[in-house]
């Protein structure tokens, strides 16, 4: 019997100028281009082991990437000028570890690209660590 494995690509919105999009992951967000194929003109950013593909024609997605260092990275890219949809906010106290290491609490921002995707920044704390 087969048997599904981890996640392996996520399609996202290129928008109507890939370099432009593909600039605010590197700048911003600090991701490098993977690989590039002109034509067709799409683009992958590897997330950890899952890659990113960006191309035209699909709709914007939502993401969530794992992050350290969310308050610092929150207030030197508003600083920078990036628009965030959310600042760093409580989310969920994983009381009962369903998604990690019981008594962590999960912190989200989220801001979007210039293609209109949505990024979810995720960062867990551990136990009564002061934010």
């Amino acid at each position: 019997m087969s048997a599904i494995g981890a996640v392996r690509q996520i399609a996202l919105s290129a928008g109507r100028d890939l370099d432009v999009t593909l600039a605010f992951w590197r700048d911003v967000l600090g991701m490098a281009v993977h690989a590039r194929f002109d034509p067709p003109g799409i683009a992958f950013i590897m997330a950890g082991d899952v890659r990113l593909l960006f191309t035209d024609g699909i709709p914007a997605g939502t993401v969530y990437l794992d992050m350290s260092g969310l308050d610092d990275f929150h207030a030197e890219a508003r600083a920078a000028g990036v628009p965030f949809t959310a600042p760093p906010m409580l989310v969920h106290n994983d009381t009962e570890g369903q998604f990690g290491p019981a008594g962590e609490s999960e912190w989200m921002a989220f801001l979007k690209d210039p293609a209109g995707n949505t990024i979810g920044l995720v960062e867990r704390h551990p136990p009564q660590e002061p934010h």
